[in-house]
């Protein structure tokens, strides 16, 4: 498979990327700076500079055109402050999902938050966050020019991962190695009956292959 993946510099996209170059698949990652780029090709990934802050949905659509699937990784960051969370956690995400309809790309999965939700209460950035990602999750829903599955982990770690998850439609906190995340993106992008679904994701005691079939029905 090509897969285009947004946020192509992040701790779980390297990983993932890492992962589906291992597989044999042509992996692209979007970028923001150039100095990145040395690190996507050593994970198997070819760099895609462009800018999702600032890119009409027809350049995006442009590096969408002919790939089998995207991923949706990007984020603001820790650090950011409430107007990104609106521009890359949102915006980002809603523009990245359109370019996918654009360019005929069914396939498409989202790394979420556990806990997002359009109507989430605060004005603190974190609740701002949650809001923006339950926003972006409800815009992807929304599409039925999609295939979409929306994957929500838990607290994140960069602990070795188990490969051992509890992936639900509810399961409750609980933190999740960023390992195991990618491990188990990469394994949704090969089981299309997950489309339609939102997943939350904590660490667990199930193979994060069967965990995968489970929630496909097989």
């Amino acid at each position: 498979m090509r897969i285009v993946i947004a946020g192509g510099h992040g701790q779980i996209a390297l990983r993932l990327e890492r992962l589906l170059a291992a597989r044999g698949n042509e992996v692209a990652g979007i970028i923001r700076k150039a100095e990145q780029s040395d690190d996507l090709r050593e994970a198997g990934a070819e760099p895609v500079l462009l800018d999702l802050e600032s890119a009409s949905v027809e350049e995006v659509a442009a590096h969408l055109r002919g790939a089998d699937a995207a991923v949706f990784a990007a984020g603001a960051g820790p650090g950011s402050g409430a107007t990104r969370k609106e521009t890359v956690d949102k915006g980002a995400a809603v523009l990245f999902a359109d370019a996918a309809v654009l360019a005929g790309v069914r396939r498409h999965v989202v790394v979420s938050s556990m806990g997002a939700d359009a109507n989430h209460q605060g004005d603190d950035v974190f609740d701002v966050y949650q809001r923006a990602k339950g926003e972006a999750d409800d815009h992807v829903r929304g599409l039925d020019a999609l295939d979409w599955t929306i994957l929500r982990p838990g607290a994140l770690t960069n602990d070795a991962g188990t490969g051992l998850v509890r992936l639900e439609a509810r399961t409750g906190r609980g933190p999740v190695t960023r390992d195991d995340v990618a491990a188990v993106v990469a394994e949704l992008l090969e089981t299309p009956a997950t489309a339609g679904l939102t997943l939350e994701l904590v660490a667990g005691s199930t193979p994060v292959s069967v965990a995968v079939k489970a929630v496909a029905g097989n």
